[in-house]
């Protein structure tokens, strides 16, 4: 099994991302980091990740999942990224399992396949607001897990987020 974790190329979120892929990997799942670019990538709280991947060289068909983090990166990078949206339409098409958590929950919304359906960002207007505009029911819980996009709220649902993704695999 392979997850795609896709971040932003500057201050990601450190819980946001590494609960869940530690989750993953004990789980057996081989977790691929990617960004818009490689190297290097330092978080919110100065920690620090690898990118192997520029994002848009990915193939969806390769991972059984693919995640958007958040972060405050994720904002300025992710959101209303043509090229992301294109990458996540996909996904969901081949029938991929597709998840977001916090900012990264907005850029799946953006994609318009969460309309008319609940979903978790992180409790801030200008992700709900977001959520909204697309169609997409805010709900103040960790993860919102349907059976092919899960979200989740934050780093206070980062542990859960990555036992929703363990989940869904299996």
């Amino acid at each position: 099994m392979k997850a795609l974790f896709i971040i932003p190329p500057e201050r990601f979120n450190e819980d946001e991302l590494f609960k869940p892929k530690e989750a993953l990997e004990q789980a057996g799942v081989t977790v691929t980091l990617a960004s818009t670019k490689t190297g290097e990538i330092i978080g919110d709280y100065n920690g620090k990740a690898t990118a192997n991947l520029v994002f848009t060289d990915a193939v969806p068909t390769d991972y059984d999942v693919v995640a958007v983090i958040g972060g405050s990166g994720t904002n300025d990078h992710l959101w209303n990224n043509a090229d992301l949206q294109s990458l996540l339409k996909q996904t969901h098409e081949q029938k991929i399992l597709l998840s977001g958590i916090c900012a990264g929950s907005v850029a799946v919304a953006q994609t318009g396949l969460l309309s008319g359906r609940a979903a978790a960002c992180y409790p801030v207007d200008v992700q709900k607001d977001q959520l909204q505009t697309y169609q997409v029911e805010y709900v103040t819980q960790h993860v919102v897990a349907h059976s092919d996009i899960i979200t989740a709220d934050g780093p206070d649902g980062a542990q859960k987020f990555g036992e929703a993704l363990v989940q869904a695999l299996q």
